[in-house]
């Protein structure tokens, strides 16, 4: 019987051609929801990312019979980044967590991360102590990812985190004002501020399946995680600019003397085109640069919706 006053934790489920993961995923929540039936009320909300499998299907069968899941279907695949977005937009809990359907984050540790939260943190991030079933090259990936961001961004983002996480419904009004297109949650988070403490935490290998992010939309998340936070990428084609006119002036300044006042032969043509070459192609990637901020601008002032509904459950 659950006492007067008691918070209800909103779990929000991405969910992306997981129809092998569901089944379990829910299960073990089931199970969560059971322990925690005496101190917070638990429902679960499934973003289907316009999955290819059954996993709708599945979502659409499972909730028929079970009103504390919740599930919606995106009218095609807008991104992992947006389905959170849309699970952020439609949560009703006083809490709201964050977690992936395929396991690699238990769902067993949100009772003690709950806990935290109502002792008065706003977010309750996970920190993974440990990375079961990641390969060397992406633990190291990461650690530079986060390097870079700790470098380039003015906020303060938790090393070893993802999107696993508990925020409180004050952190998650402020998330749903928050409307930009090129979304990167785990740095929007430590962006809107509050109390926060980290729980570290084995991550687990994926129960089944294989990953979705694919080494070109990890480079593509990490590229628009650093455009959608800072702007020292062009202060640093400012500088870099600065560099190469002073390298071309004193070069200039250098072969005019040569030139007028010694016998030492000036490089010839050769030189010259190799310098035209490397300097128009950096001028290129310099461009290109400036090119995705304003991009980003024309993408947010179509002011298109962030994604579209297909179909709902239970909401």
């Amino acid at each position: 019987m659950l006492r007067e006053n008691t918070p209800t934790l909103t779990v929000i489920i991405p969910v992306f051609n997981e129809e092998e993961c569901i089944q379990e995923t829910i299960k073990r929540l089931e199970v969560v929801r059971e322990c925690m039936h005496d101190k917070a009320e638990l429902e679960f909300l499934f973003v289907d990312d316009g999955s290819q499998d059954r996993s709708w299907q599945i979502l659409s069968e499972l909730t028929i019979d079970s009103k504390h899941m919740k599930a919606v279907s995106f009218a095609r695949n807008f991104g992992h980044q947006i389905a959170v977005s849309a699970g952020i937009d439609m949560a009703s809990g006083d809490y709201v967590a964050i977690m992936d359907a395929d396991l690699q984050d238990p769902p067993e540790v949100l009772q003690e991360m709950l806990a935290l939260a109502m002792d008065g943190y706003d977010v309750v991030y996970g920190i993974r102590r440990s990375r079961n079933g990641d390969t060397l090259f992406k633990k190291k990936s990461a650690e530079l990812f986060y390097r870079a961001m700790s470098y380039l961004c003015e906020i303060d983002i938790p090393k070893d985190t993802g999107d696993f996480r508990i925020l409180s419904r004050r952190v998650v009004d402020v998330l749903k004002s928050m409307r930009e297109r090129h979304r990167f949650i785990r740095g929007m988070i430590p962006w809107v501020g509050f109390k926060s403490i980290g729980y570290e935490y084995d991550r687990d290998i994926r129960f089944a399946g294989k990953t979705k992010y694919t080494l070109r939309k990890m480079f593509r998340f990490a590229f628009d995680s650093v455009l959608s936070f800072s702007l020292k990428p062009l202060a640093l084609v400012t500088r870099l600019g600065i560099i190469v006119v002073l390298s071309g002036l004193f070069g200039a300044a250098y072969m005019l003397y040569l030139k007028l006042f010694t016998d030492v032969p000036v490089a010839g043509v050769t030189a010259t085109i190799l310098t035209v070459i490397i300097f128009g192609g950096v001028q290129i990637l310099l461009i290109a640069l400036v090119g995705e901020y304003v991009a980003r601008i024309f993408d947010e002032a179509k002011g298109r919706p962030l994604y579209v509904i297909a179909e709902k459950r239970n909401i």
